[in-house]
């Protein structure tokens, strides 16, 4: 699957796909679709998700589980949406988040 980097579109389909309960990685959605290298372009579509209802944004961290995008959500908010979904967070960072972590490249 190759990504257009016109669009986040491709991004955005990937994204959709992650359980509920579940978190994924920027790196691990840039190399699914074949962007080496692309994980700040992740980031800049997981950014710019914000005014799309249909984007699961909470649920992709960095590789090491920690919130980096909670700004974009602001206060709290990413980390109620991962516990409302039973994933515990402590210190913006996902409690063992070898179990949680979803991989699209075997998953999908």
């Amino acid at each position: 699957m190759a990504a257009n980097l016109n669009s986040f579109d491709a991004i955005y389909q990937v994204v959709q796909l992650i359980p509920q309960g579940k978190v994924t990685s920027y790196g691990a959605i840039a190399a699914y679709l074949g962007m080496k290298g692309g994980a700040r372009m992740v980031g800049w579509a997981m950014n710019a998700s914000h005014t799309l209802v249909n984007v699961p944004a909470h649920r992709v961290v960095n590789r090491n589980g920690l919130l980096t995008g909670k700004n974009f959500f602001g206060g709290n908010r990413m980390q109620e949406l991962l516990e409302a979904e039973g994933i515990q967070v402590n210190d913006d960072k996902i409690v063992n988040f070898h179990l949680h972590f979803w991989d699209p490249s075997s998953e999908l």
